[in-house]
């Protein structure tokens, strides 16, 4: 019998609840159905952008520094469990510490050294990310306003409607528009807005950022991978943000240019006016 009277072990019960919780653990794992090759991943797409291995990097990295903690902690807590947990026969209240001036000045100083490192590494990472060139291949200015998305092609971040040798593609909350771009060539984007701040995220590009009124944001990405992905607004904006959606098409340079020439002879040449120009009251 236990020192408080009950007739059931502690270490008895432990016993009988470690199966069900390994069980747990297990069940928990294989139902999330990722592969051994999603795996490494940790959640997050195959790269699809020159830029993607980076993001792909930081976020293992930081995923393996969190696991590094963890497992310190779940082995002191087990260690003091399993080390120092009363006697079955002894009823005396353990030995109290008041302070521990060497383990508070550790457990003080290592999470500003593993901030100070995370921190280090971001930084790195993203000066290169939102590093733009002075004459990128591409430029699109991307608009978005309730509830959807405008692209630019080759245009500049205060579009010119009367530029006869660009074009444009507009979307609505139904038919979500297509953004075309060329497989290896690098692609500049600046995100305007002409209403409230959305944010601009091709889900498989790794990369997303706000698009807000009056301020030009900007970012560039290389595409290397040909093929069809998902794009979103990552901001809530409104009654129809979840229907904010855009597609995005990597394709060859000849298809690229082809769809620009359609859209052309569509008669969507020059561009839709940005949020660097109007707020929104322009008719669509």
């Amino acid at each position: 019998m236990s020192p408080n009277g009950s007739d059931r072990s502690p270490r008895r019960t432990m016993r009988r609840k470690l199966p069900q919780a390994l069980a747990l653990g297990l069940v928990i794992a294989t139902a999330t159905g990722c592969s051994a090759n999603d795996l490494p991943r940790l959640g997050l797409p195959s790269p699809v952008t020159k830029e993607g291995p980076m993001v792909l990097h930081m976020w293992q990295g930081s995923w393996i520094a969190a696991l590094v903690v963890g497992v310190l902690m779940w082995g002191l807590i087990i260690w003091s469990v399993i080390f120092h947990r009363r006697s079955r026969t002894g009823v005396q209240v353990p030995p109290q510490t008041r302070y521990n001036v060497p383990i508070e000045a550790l457990y003080t100083a290592v999470p500003i050294i593993i901030v100070s490192v995370l921190f280090y590494f971001v930084a790195r990472d993203e000066s290169k990310l939102i590093a733009v060139s002075e004459k990128p291949q591409h430029t699109v200015n991307v608009v978005g306003f309730q509830w959807s998305w405008a692209f630019n092609y080759e245009n500049t971040e205060n579009p010119d409607p009367a530029n006869q040798e660009a074009a444009y593609e507009v979307g609505t909350p139904g038919e979500p528009p297509t953004l075309y771009l060329p497989v290896d060539e690098t692609v500049q984007f600046r995100l305007t807005s002409r209403d409230v701040i959305h944010d601009f995220w091709p889900i498989s590009f790794m990369m997303k950022m706000d698009v807000v009124p009056g301020v030009v944001n900007k970012f560039e990405v290389t595409p290397t991978v040909k093929g069809e992905y998902m794009g979103k607004c990552a901001e809530l904006c409104g009654v129809d943000h979840s229907r904010m959606l855009f597609n995005v098409k990597v394709v060859d340079r000849a298809e690229y240019d082809q769809h620009l020439k359609d859209l052309r002879a569509k008669g969507q040449t020059g561009a839709v006016p940005s949020g660097i120009t109007t707020m929104g009251s322009e008719e669509k």
